[in-house]
């Protein structure tokens, strides 16, 4: 039984703790490499759901800059106009650190209706920035997508809290 961490030991839990949500984001953005050949829209997007869950369980993680890379990122890998997830990730940062200023407290359904109303918002802004584009699809379309995230949040959200205490448990 070990008393005392070696440097190495101590280098290597310390990377963990402040890569693993970084890690776990990016990911889920290259989950979208995968060949998933679909007609309509019905896969979640899986990094902004990561990312969600990670900010409502670790706000004070998150630094303001923090989406502008990882939406850089999604961008390139996703193929969206880049900075459109750059933009929507910090504007719902933005906006859930303005809530989180005015709720005094969240348990786990107000989390899940936080989520919610940001995975709405930012269905729609995706939609309307491919309306803006050129798209010619109806929002109806997106409507599978929309209830397939909302519903897959508590499972992302399950496996962001595992991932956060085998983190912290190092």
């Amino acid at each position: 039984m070990r008393i005392a961490l070696t440097t190495s030991d101590v280098r290597r839990v310390q990377f963990w703790r402040r890569y693993l949500p970084i890690l776990s984001t990016v990911f889920a953005c290259s989950l979208g490499l995968l060949p998933i050949v679909v007609s309509s829209p019905v896969v979640p997007d899986f990094a902004f759901l990561v990312l969600l869950a990670w900010r409502l369980l670790r706000p004070e993680m998150w630094s303001a800059t923090t989406p502008l890379l990882l939406g850089f990122f999604n961008d390139l890998l996703a193929g969206h106009p880049v900075g459109q997830s750059m933009a929507l990730w910090t504007i719902t940062f933005i906006a859930l650190d303005m809530v989180d200023s005015r709720v005094v407290w969240r348990d786990y359904w107000m989390d899940w209706l936080f989520a919610s109303l940001a995975i709405i918002s930012y269905t729609f802004a995706d939609w309307y920035i491919g309306r803006l584009m050129g798209s010619v699809s109806e929002f109806a379309v997106m409507l599978p997508q929309l209830v397939a995230s909302v519903l897959a949040y508590p499972i992302i959200a399950r496996l962001v809290l595992i991932l956060d205490r085998w983190r912290l448990g190092q």
